[in-house]
């Protein structure tokens, strides 16, 4: 299965489009989740919430949502993947509140993060077998044959990565799941993304997988996830 949804659903400038105009803003997580099988959480990249909060989300979503987490920045750019252990114990233990909810982790690197294949190894082997792991990193010194064989090693997803309907990862299928984010398309208005574009990337893809639409301004990732979806319906892909 496709899980299709955005990054993040507090946008302010959603409202009047996702949100109705009188919907209060506490109620926009439920909201959302009735039109999205799944969401990816960004701010948890810049401050990790408590366990509490994660388990709010599992008792806020129906059954069979699931979300996916972005990685805190402790870890991937304040320590810049050295000395993993405790930063990723921390979060599994908090994220550990979403329960069966708990989608893939993304590890978003630091642009400016050189390839470090014996950082990222420890890093990814203190997750356990059972959660997924997508990695972005965003350095083209990581863009090797050995980095590759690393990821594949470990089951974890190369983040595939789209700007202006081009991608800029390569396309290596290094797990058992895709994972695919949309930053920002070509189409007008900014930063909204063509149907070729769009059809494209559906024929890349396969069967199983989690895609997120990161363009958010003006409510276009929404509008741009729900074209997707309609694309992915009508163009299904076999096992």
């Amino acid at each position: 299965m496709l899980w299709i949804g955005t990054s993040g659903w507090q946008y302010r400038d959603w409202r009047g489009g996702l949100y109705p105009e009188k919907l209060p803003q506490r109620l926009w997580l439920e909201h959302y989740a009735e039109r999205f099988p799944t969401v990816e959480v960004n701010n948890a990249f810049y401050r990790l919430p408590e366990r509490r909060t994660f388990e709010q989300w599992r008792e806020r979503t129906p059954d069979g949502f699931v979300v996916a987490v972005k990685m805190s920045r402790y870890l991937t750019h304040v320590k810049r993947l050295r000395e993993p252990a405790e930063p990723v114990a921390r979060f599994l233990d908090r994220a550990a509140g979403l329960g069966d909810k708990l989608g893939p982790v993304l590890l978003q690197l630091p642009p400016t993060l050189r390839a470090d294949l014996g950082a990222l190894d420890e890093t990814l082997s203190l997750f356990p077998g059972e959660v997924r792991v997508a990695v972005e990193p965003r350095h083209a010194s990581w863009f090797t044959p050995d980095c590759e064989k690393l990821l594949r090693a470990h089951g974890a997803a190369l983040c595939w990565a789209d700007r202006r309907g081009r991608p800029v990862t390569p396309l290596w299928r290094t797990a058992d799941f895709c994972y695919l984010r949309f930053h920002e398309g070509a189409a007008r208005p900014w930063p909204r993304y063509g149907r070729s574009a769009l059809r494209s990337w559906r024929n890349r893809l396969g069967p199983d997988g989690f895609v997120y639409f990161n363009n958010d301004p003006g409510g276009a990732a929404v509008i741009d996830a729900n074209a997707f979806r309609r694309i992915v319906s009508h163009h299904p892909v076999d096992r």
